[in-house]
């Protein structure tokens, strides 16, 4: 169920809780949860319902601008069935934590022989330490690129990535990825320890506000809220790729921090 970065805000502030879509079956069920950028979503009600039927509340509870405007939005793909779909925001990802906890010894081992699944189930062969590799050594660097340097296709190198970071060896960044301090743990023990650039201190930029923008704000060493904490809102926003919405959800995130834009620059 894909629903936009600015609804998942504010399905997470709790300012929405119920979705429209036009499906040919219900695709989800009372009590899916669903990870998103922002976190964990769990779907608390799923009915068909008649367009007709649908009031103000309901353009209200979904972020819509007015009813008329959640009646023109269901009106493509009018032959098949409308649903209401009630959601609330359900937490941190878990794979969050998964990624912090450095595993012991006897954990990599159990770790590395799910890897070797991985590796032996693939019809391309053992693919997943070349993958860690890859971006251990290109962290913050775009799929498609780590896709050529390994002769995939970047759709089936993205869908393997994914497994990795289901096991919160990866960390998938708003251009590119890294390895988690769990995934560090694990290459270290196969590979011997390597130097690494140190970690950014302070808290990742969203991931929501786009490669664009994120490519503008690494430009001028806003790589994490802290640091654009102290640009003031009009400074980055005079910078070629950073438009109101990136804008706005940075804005949110230092708030959920008690942070805000500089009033007066750095």
């Amino acid at each position: 169920m894909m629903i936009r970065p600015a609804e998942l805000e504010a399905i997470r502030r709790g300012e929405i809780d119920l979705a429209f879509r036009r499906w040919n079956r219900a695709r989800v069920k009372v009590g899916t949860r669903l990870r998103t950028a922002v976190g964990v979503l769990e779907v608390t009600s799923v009915e068909q319902v008649a367009v007709s039927a649908l009031r103000a509340e309901d353009a209200r509870r979904s972020g819509a601008p007015s009813l008329t405007a959640l009646k023109e939005a269901l009106s493509a793909r009018a032959d098949r069935p409308a649903y209401r779909v009630g959601l609330r925001y359900d937490g941190a990802d878990p794979r969050e934590t998964l990624r912090a906890t450095v595993p012991g010894a006897e954990e990599i081992t159990g770790i590395l022989a799910g890897l070797d699944r991985l590796d032996a189930s693939s019809a391309i062969g053992p693919w997943t330490r070349t993958t860690l590799r890859m971006i251990d050594a290109n962290p913050e660097v775009r799929a498609p690129e780590l896709a050529a340097q390994l002769g995939r296709p970047t759709a089936e190198f993205k869908r393997d990535v994914r497994k990795l970071k289901e096991r919160g060896l990866t960390e998938s960044l708003a251009i590119g990825y890294r390895l988690s301090p769990r995934g560090e743990a694990v290459l270290d023990h196969v590979d011997g320890p390597r130097d690494r650039a140190p970690r950014r201190a302070g808290t990742p930029l969203p991931r929501t506000i786009g490669a664009p923008a994120t490519r503008a704000l690494r430009e001028v060493g806003v790589h994490t809220l802290e640091d654009a904490a102290r640009w003031t809102r009009a400074d980055l926003a005079a910078l070629h790729g950073v438009g109101p919405i990136a804008l706005d959800r940075i804005g949110a995130s230092l708030a959920e921090r008690g942070l805000d834009f500089s009033p007066s620059g750095s």
